[in-house]
């Protein structure tokens, strides 16, 4: 390796299908922009390119497609389908990825995760509250995004935590862990529009 990282560029996971949800989460609003816009718009101020990984029948919709759309490349492995599709896009780059529900995820927060990489470890990532990686705010080197492709294509483990795990990443403990929280119930929704 040079003495130069690999480029990072950033991906917002928006292909899950909100099945306990029971509506998009992308599509959900904050001061009358949705997740999906606030996650774009907040990566694309710590880096210069942003896809948006989707579900193949995801294309057309309205919401998305306003964005850059990158088609997962497996079904059916959750947000690891739009990691390996950044990968494959773009095998030299390590990749920010950010789920478009974790609504408490600020620019500082990216900003930090950002001056911690050290791209000869295979991720950097924070803490999540059980003590393991955090996958769905994370950075992705080039290596750790071909080792869980092969593991895929041979049929293993799609997990992206315990891909972080075995990467032996840089792990940071966030200055407030509920920054890092995301959407999944409609609880989950319900205490977000009261906070």
């Amino acid at each position: 390796m040079s003495g130069r990282p690999e480029p990072l560029r950033g991906l917002v996971l928006a292909g899950g299908r909100s099945e306990r949800l029971g509506c998009d989460k992308a599509a959900l609003q904050i001061a009358g922009r949705s997740l999906l816009e606030r996650a774009v718009t907040l990566l694309s101020r710590v880096v210069a390119d942003v896809q948006v990984a989707v579900r193949e029948e995801q294309l057309s919709d309205e919401l998305r497609r306003r964005f850059v759309l990158l088609p997962d490349a497996y079904r059916d492995i959750g947000p690891a389908a739009g990691l390996l599709a950044a990968h494959h896009l773009d095998p030299a780059s390590a990749w920010l990825a950010l789920a478009c529900d974790m609504p408490g995820v600020s620019e500082p927060l990216l900003a930090a995760l950002i001056a911690a990489r050290d791209p000869r470890r295979g991720a950097t990532a924070y803490r999540g509250s059980s003590g393991s990686p955090e996958p769905l705010c994370a950075i992705y080197e080039p290596a750790t995004l071909s080792r869980l492709r092969n593991e895929v294509d041979a049929g293993g483990s799609s997990g992206l935590r315990a891909a972080l795990s075995a990467a032996h990443p840089v792990l940071l403990d966030p200055p407030d862990p509920g920054e890092l929280g995301s959407i999944n119930t409609p609880e989950d929704m319900r205490r977000l529009i009261r906070s």
